[in-house]
């Protein structure tokens, strides 16, 4: 299963991602967490210190390994180098399963030990000060939408990815690449103007929303809540003492988490697991095509000089039962 965890920047939705991951830890269910901000908090919510969060490698700095991976045979991709973040898949192409080892995770993957299992960490690494004016920070989480269009996952393991705060979430296709989308608010109008945003772009493209209200300290933070966002309202969180002391860096077990926190994250699963029944590949596989004719056309020809639409594969639909190269 492919869950987002979006929001305005503050709203806590790093900290929401984290709480699910630890949440599907806890089932003994294979997990990768991706942390896909530009601001990189991720690795140090799910119990890192500033310095092992900074030493993950980053998949943007991967990305001619990760192209040369999952090319693999397909005699659509002449090479690499012609591949972009929307190339889609094909026959004779390297697909990702969450609970594998492959050269991709051999890479960029950082295993954690949380609640008695292990979670793998990626992270699109930071935007830092050599990038400034040279590169653009949806270029490194290009790294993270390829993954997406090749991962093949079933209902019982999870990717979870952290997006970038705000409306930047839409500035490719991979909003369209999840199950389940989960939009962190808090009970104020910046902190709902984003929801208004992704509510049309998430009609347009048939993306499932569900509102997690975060920071809501009573009744009166919840009716407003309510009479902005509706029936997309799916929970809310209050105040946590467990959040304020893992920020200090004194993480307890989740089951010290507060009982209404707690059950809230049980929705938040509830939710996510329920979503399989409306799981349709081939939707899934033509908004891929979708979105790559579209870059293609925009700038992928002109960066890679061919026509990427060849790319496209009309037979191929991604799914759990496509198969896998030898």
């Amino acid at each position: 299963m492919k869950i987002a965890f979006v929001g305005k920047g503050g709203s806590g939705k790093t900290t929401l991602s984290s709480l699910f991951v630890r949440r599907l830890a806890t089932a003994r269910l294979p997990v990768i967490a991706v942390d896909a901000d530009i601001n990189q908090h991720l690795g140090v919510a799910l119990g890192l210190t500033e310095a092992e969060a900074a030493d993950v490698p980053p998949l943007g700095g991967r990305l001619p390994l990760i192209k040369d991976y999952l090319r693999g045979a397909n005699p659509r991709i002449a090479s690499a180098e012609t591949m972009i973040k929307t190339t889609p898949p094909g026959e004779g192409s390297r697909l990702l399963r969450v609970d594998e080892d492959n050269p991709v995770y051999d890479a960029c993957a950082r295993t954690l030990s949380l609640e008695g299992s292990d979670v793998r960490l990626l992270a699109t690494g930071p935007f830092t000060e050599a990038d400034l004016g040279v590169a653009c920070y949806h270029s490194k989480v290009g790294a993270v939408e390829l993954c997406l269009n090749h991962l093949v996952d079933g209902r019982d393991e999870y990717m979870v990815v952290d997006m970038t705060a705000g409306s930047d979430s839409f500035a490719s296709g991979m909003f369209t690449r999840f199950d389940m989308t989960f939009l962190v608010a808090e009970p104020t109008r910046k902190g709902v103007a984003v929801y208004r945003q992704y509510r049309e772009y998430a009609a347009d493209y048939g993306v499932p929303l569900r509102v997690v209200g975060n920071k809501v300290h009573g009744p009166d933070d919840l009716a407003f809540l309510r009479d902005e966002v509706g029936e997309d309202l799916l929970v809310t969180l209050g105040q946590s003492d467990w959040v304020r002391a893992a920020e200090k860096g004194r993480a307890l077990p989740l089951a010290e988490l507060e009982e209404a926190n707690r059950r809230a994250l049980d929705v938040l699963y509830e939710t996510a697991d329920g979503s399989y029944e409306r799981r349709d590949w081939e939707r899934y596989t033509r908004q891929m095509v979708h979105f790559h004719l579209k870059n293609a056309e925009s700038w992928g020809n002109a960066r890679a000089g061919v026509d990427l639409a060849a790319q496209v594969d009309p037979a191929f639909v991604l799914g759990e039962r496509t198969a896998q190269p030898a």
